[in-house]
């Protein structure tokens, strides 16, 4: 599930923090202490412990450790002919013992060096029964907190009294991972983490490729659908028991965690909400539905809901977006903290900075998307609009009428400012609408999703705009081509490229965006530099930003050549040469003209003349956005008549094909096949005809009964 459930899980602040280390983290290979995975938890919780957090540490590993001290200790005190005989299984209650001196030694010394004082506490299962040690128990803890001391507590298996004391389940708690619950629930933490050594719970062992990680446990749905693998190979517990424990934490009021303690940053980033393991929660059930429902399913509640909009008058259905405007600016606070999840994220993980730039949802863009919705509910109502009216005999007229195409399916990357016009986009087209953005923007897509369906009438119902959380749907989606009329994906070469590869469906979008600007012998100089600089440098990630440069051959004498070239590179424009203008320019030749670059750089080519630049495109261009720079009218008219592109230009920039500039409102993609829209595809775009015949009773009656005028009526 991916919702805001991490923050709303830390909705409260968190103060008292419960965490508990498995033996599989707390030992290595061979059962000896793992000294830097240790380190790493210590310096976790040394500086949790500076910032003011209450920290309580359970800890497994004593016996593990213990076992190969004894072992190592019985094989240098035996004969080699001792060796030889079957080796009895060493006693665990003495493993216990050793091992537990030898691990808080550890501890004292790490934690010492990190300047904390760290204090032990044995308990027994038998002694929670007596209502004095519990109180006494709290009034200890308490007291080595305000003094800002970690308190590590471990069972003290040496001297318990209970049978098997590794096999008995019985009694208040039988484990580590019960006794972490229970101190949660006595202490009154705020927060319990349980470290294991895989990310969190999955549906079936982690080994299986099958199996999927849990990021939200929900009790009603997951408790039946669980296979779980063999319990932990070093301690007594294992997926099954932390499962156990963490139920009873988190639905006694405690949220929980587990997650890997391998990683060395996890604590931090369960602290700050991001998506780490599978969180325990007792309102998970309210985050999420019980049940899933399939593809199918949303797809099919997608065209229903978009027939009920379809039935509202202009005016409701105007309204609809109005209202969606309103709750944008409304919500603002709660989408920018969602959305800062999201960037702290991305930094974190180290994605580049033009990703994370397009994450931000500053509260001026939220304005300005408010903005748009509000002047696409304003344009003429594009639903139902008579493009032709015949008469097609006497007293038989038939109308071609615009209409909503039914269910889209756009995949969409990196922007969460896209949902909201896409979303926009649909509402006044009468579309149904499915989407699935990048998993780097899941929490503020998951926010704007709630404010926009929250804004739809139940009249209409919010499953008019379906929010696909899970790649995994993804092929079953694209299967649906009886359901789903239209595929628009939004994103990377390989993502086009893949979905159109896979459907059935219809797929309207570009894979590619190698626009070129041909700079013409009789173009304007200081135009030129101009259109040129900004074509590339505006925005150069953008699907409509230059990639290549052609440049007439004259300019190669005159001085303009070097003019741009230097206008490029002032603005840290690295140049690539085609095979002419890597020699002119002793700039590295381009290995390919094919390729968009996304960034600070591009290809520079001379060229003959405006024929020349019309083949090189042809031949090199994506059929996106192609430019001339001329004064020459008679050229220009020939290259805006000849270029075969979705969009081109004269004396004008790249950047200016998109949507809103083109007036559209908005835009849901950029379309550079040769389909019923190309270029920027806004309202009308996601329209296709109906054809309406009104009659009095005519029939064919093989053509005999009937006289046809076939006369164009005026609409």
């Amino acid at each position: 599930m991916e919702e805001t459930d991490r923050s709303r899980a830390f909705a409260k602040d968190v103060k008292r923090i419960v965490v508990k280390v498995g033996t599989a983290v707390v030992t290595g290979k061979g059962g000896r202490l793992a000294l830097g995975r240790l380190g790493a938890l210590c310096e976790q919780l040394a500086e949790l412990n500076s910032d003011g957090f209450e920290v309580i540490l359970v800890t497994s590993g004593a016996v593990g450790l213990g076992r190969q001290r004894l072992r190592y200790r019985q094989m240098i005190n035996s004969s080699f002919a001792d060796l030889q005989k079957p080796q009895s299984e060493l006693d665990g209650k003495a493993c216990a013992g050793v091992g537990q001196s030898s691990l808080m030694a550890y501890y004292e010394t790490m934690f010492d060096q990190l300047d904390v004082t760290a204090a032990q506490l044995l308990v027994n299962d038998s002694s929670f029964r007596d209502k004095d040690f519990r109180k006494q128990l709290s009034e200890t803890v308490k007291s080595m907190l305000d003094l800002s001391v970690i308190p590590i507590f471990n069972e003290n298996d040496a001297i318990s009294t209970r049978r098997a004391p590794y096999q008995d389940s019985s009694g208040i708690f039988w484990d580590n991972d019960s006794l972490a619950a229970l101190l949660a629930l006595e202490l009154k933490a705020d927060l319990l983490i349980l470290l294991s050594d895989v990310e969190g719970l999955y549906t079936g062992p982690p080994s299986d490729p099958d199996s999927k990680l849990i990021h939200t446990f929900i009790k009603e749905k997951h408790q039946d659908e669980i296979t779980f693998g063999d319990k932990s190979r070093l301690g007594r517990g294992g997926m099954t028991a932390k499962v156990k424990a963490a139920v009873n934490a988190a639905y006694a009021g405690i949220p929980v965690i587990i997650t890997s303690g391998f990683s060395t940053e996890n604590i931090d980033k369960v602290l700050r909400g991001l998506r780490v393991g599978t969180l325990f929660h007792q309102d998970a059930c309210q985050w999420a539905p019980v049940t899933d429902s399939t593809a199918r399913d949303m797809a099919v509640a997608a065209r229903e809901s978009s027939r009920k909009l379809q039935a509202l008058s202009s005016e409701d259905r105007k309204q609809i977006l109005y209202n969606v405007a309103d709750a944008l600016e409304a919500n603002v606070e709660t989408i920018r903290a969602e959305n800062e999840l999201d960037v702290a994220a991305a930094q974190e993980a180290g994605l580049e900075e033009s990703m994370v730039a397009r994450l931000f949802m500053t509260p001026a863009k939220i304005s300005s998307l408010a903005a748009s919705v509000r002047k696409l509910a304003d344009m003429e109502d594009p639903i139902g609009r008579v493009l032709k009216k015949t008469e097609v005999a006497d007293g038989l007229v038939l109308e071609k009428t615009s209409s909503p195409l039914g269910v889209l399916l756009i995949v969409f990357e990196s922007r969460p400012d896209a949902l909201v016009q896409i979303a926009s986009l649909a509402i006044r087209s009468g579309n149904g609408l499915l989407l699935k953005g990048g998993k780097e923007a899941r929490r503020s897509n998951a926010i704007l999703h709630k404010v926009i369906t929250d804004a739809i009438p139940e009249t209409v119902g919010g499953k008019l705009i379906g929010l696909v959380t899970s790649r995994e749907e993804i092929p079953d989606l694209l299967k649906l081509d009886d359901v789903i009329d239209l595929v628009i994906p939004r994103g990377s070469n390989k993502l086009v490229s893949q979905i159109k590869s896979t459907t059935k469906i219809p797929v309207l979008g570009h894979a590619d965006g190698i626009c070129h600007v041909y700079v013409d012998k009789a173009c304007n100089v200081d135009m030129a530099k101009r259109i040129v600089s900004d074509s590339k440098l505006d925005y150069p990630a953008a699907c409509n930003a230059m990639e290549t440069l052609l440049v007439h051959k004259d300019h190669e004498q005159n001085g303009v050549l070097n003019d741009l070239i230097f206008v490029l590179q002032n603005n840290g424009v690295t140049l690539y040469g085609g095979p002419k203008a890597s020699k002119i320019m002793n700039i590295p030749q381009a290995p390919t003209f094919n390729h968009e670059y996304c960034s600070k750089a591009c290809t520079v080519e001379v060229v003959e003349d405006v024929y020349a630049a019309i083949d090189h495109i042809h031949r090199h261009g994506s059929a996106h956005t192609d430019c001339i720079l001329t004064e020459d009218p008679e050229v220009a008219e020939l290259f805006l008549r000849q270029v075969d592109s979705a969009a081109v230009f004269h004396n004008a920039s790249t950047r200016f094909s998109d949507g809103f500039r083109f007036g559209l409102g908005a835009e849901v993609g950029i379309s550079t096949g040769r389909i019923h829209a190309r270029g920027p595809v806004g309202v009308e775009g996601l329209l296709t005809t109906r054809w309406i015949l009104r009659g009095n009773g005519q029939v064919v009656d093989g053509d005999n009964g009937i006289a046809y005028t076939h006369q164009d009526i005026p609409i």
